[in-house]
């Protein structure tokens, strides 16, 4: 072992020399606690030194060529030493083998600083790229390693196909997640640079995100009991990981799927920063998604609604802090996905008058031309909410505007009682001033009318002043009794304010 190892041969020298031998032994013993691999490698070693037979497989190639560069078993001390063996074995499973690509990977986990030094992880990455965009039946090609090897290496300049968006890859959409799976397995770190590196090689950013997206709905299924465990630091870091690996490009990755990682990365309390991009990046992708995409359940407990409002409330607040206050028709369009939403999440029952308020109230007034959803959600929650007190059904309503609905919405309003009793009051009375004022109008417009017409036909001045003065008497009396009509109106809105307050006592 000493003529083939240069760390065993200096360390068992300079011992000697320095006359640490244990007594009554010619030889010193050696303790090598940090060997790569352990036990298991270390037995594989002697076995090559002793010229036994050592199988070599994906599962031991990466530890053992650890272990090889640890004891320094190069070629300067023999040759076909252990270091230029496994080399050569390694190079091998990583242009035919794909399945070997990923034991390698799952062996380097307990000798991670090792293998990222002799850029075995590096190198597995590229492997595992090169192969991703590629025909996936170059791939799966049998147990033949050595003809795997030859279709690979035949078929890498016919597979780079340079798509409209410099993407590469031969294979079709249906066949471009045939990858996922073996990737979806692989530690955080390992994954990473496995995204990385299909980044590098172009490519497309939405099948990229489909992988990611992958690999987080199978690590959120493992670590699910353990994810409100803060004293945990993986999962933190773990999200934050996700996030700076996410493609910049808009369409990459869905609304829903961020929304998911913006709420794991409220609960596991990651970078405040990477926090805000993912906010950000989510509020931009309102305007484009639909009630359906904003979906995120809770899984607290039974007190909580079913879907999480407030996570919707911080992306809508966010949304409107970032779009300029001139664009009302972007606007717009987020506004009637949030009424939607409002009206899909209204019938849960333990959800909060004060969520369902501030959801309504988040975007401003101007967003809304038209109330019609607005008050069909609000009548929903109403309805699904019946022991509400008074206050409360007036804090569902307060974003709703009686001037924003369309006439049947005013009808069916002035029926409802399920809407606050100040609510109805308000309603019946503009309702009764719109028909006043419309009376106003069509008396001032038959009036206007009558007196041109008298004036064109008159020929006389003394008679047109004559008939204009009693034209005008007869608008001072309308004017009168339209006065008289809004005191009434007046006393009816008192007396039912009194009746109100009796109801409520």
């Amino acid at each position: 072992m000493v003529s083939r190892s240069g760390y065993l041969n200096s360390l068992i020298f300079n011992r000697r020399n320095n006359g640490e031998a244990d007594a009554g032994m010619s030889v010193p013993i050696i303790q090598l606690d940090s060997l790569p691999g352990g036990c298991q490698t270390f037995e594989l070693v002697v076995k090559f030194c002793y010229g036994l037979s050592v199988n070599l497989t994906g599962s031991n190639i990466a530890p053992l060529y650890c272990a090889a560069h640890f004891l320094e078993m190069g070629e300067d001390l023999k040759q076909g030493n252990l270091i230029s063996r496994t080399e050569a074995f390694l190079s091998f499973l990583m242009l035919s083998s794909w399945k070997d690509m990923f034991r390698i990977l799952k062996n380097c986990e307990a000798i991670s600083a090792w293998a990222e030094e002799l850029k075995i992880l590096e190198r597995c990455s590229e492997s595992i790229a090169w192969k991703a965009c590629m025909d996936p039946q170059a791939i799966s090609c049998g147990d033949d390693e050595a003809q795997c090897l030859n279709v690979l290496t035949n078929n890498f300049n016919e597979s780079k196909i340079n798509t409209k968006d410099g993407a590469v890859g031969s294979h079709t959409e249906a066949e471009s997640n045939w990858w996922f799976e073996d990737v979806s397995r692989l530690r955080i770190d390992h994954f990473i640079k496995v995204i990385n590196a299909v980044k590098n090689r172009g490519m497309r950013s939405d099948v990229i995100g489909s992988c990611i997206i992958k690999w987080t709905e199978k690590w959120l299924l493992r670590i699910k009991k353990n994810i409100h465990d803060h004293l945990n630091e993986e999962p933190r870091v773990t999200i934050e990981s996700l996030v700076k690996v996410l493609p910049t490009e808009k369409d990459s990755v869905c609304c829903n799927f961020l929304l998911h990682l913006l709420k794991v990365g409220m609960v596991m309390n990651i970078n405040p920063e990477l926090l805000m991009v993912l906010e950000k990046r989510v509020a931009l992708l309102l305007e484009s998604c639909s009630a359906g995409d904003l979906m995120v359940k809770n899984h607290h407990g039974d007190k909580d609604s079913v879907y999480d409002a407030n996570l919707i409330i911080r992306v809508v607040e966010a949304y409107v802090s970032c779009v300029s206050s001139n664009s009302i028709s972007r606007i717009s369009v987020v506004a009637s996905v949030v009424d939607e939403y409002l009206a899909l999440v209204s019938m849960d029952s333990n959800l909060s008058v004060k969520s369902f308020q501030l959801l309504a109230e988040a975007l401003p007034e101007a967003a809304r031309s038209c109330h019609d959803r607005l008050y069909r959600a609000m009548d929903a929650y109403l309805k699904s909410h019946p022991i509400l007190t008074e206050e409360e059904r007036e804090s569902v309503c307060r974003a709703m505007d009686y001037h924003k609905l369309s006439q049947e919405a005013r009808k069916h309003a002035m029926r409802n009682d399920r809407l606050p009793s100040n609510f109805m009051v308000r309603f019946i009375l503009l309702d009764h001033l719109n028909m006043a004022r419309s009376m106003v109008d069509d008396t001032s417009r038959f009036q206007r009318t009558k007196t041109q017409a008298f004036i064109t036909v008159s020929k006389s001045p003394a008679k047109n002043l004559i008939r204009t003065q009693k034209e005008l008497e007869i608008m001072k009396q309308e004017v009168k009794r339209l006065k008289l009509q809004l005191n009434d109106l007046q006393l009816c809105r008192l007396e039912l304010q009194k009746k109100v307050k009796r109801g409520a006592r």
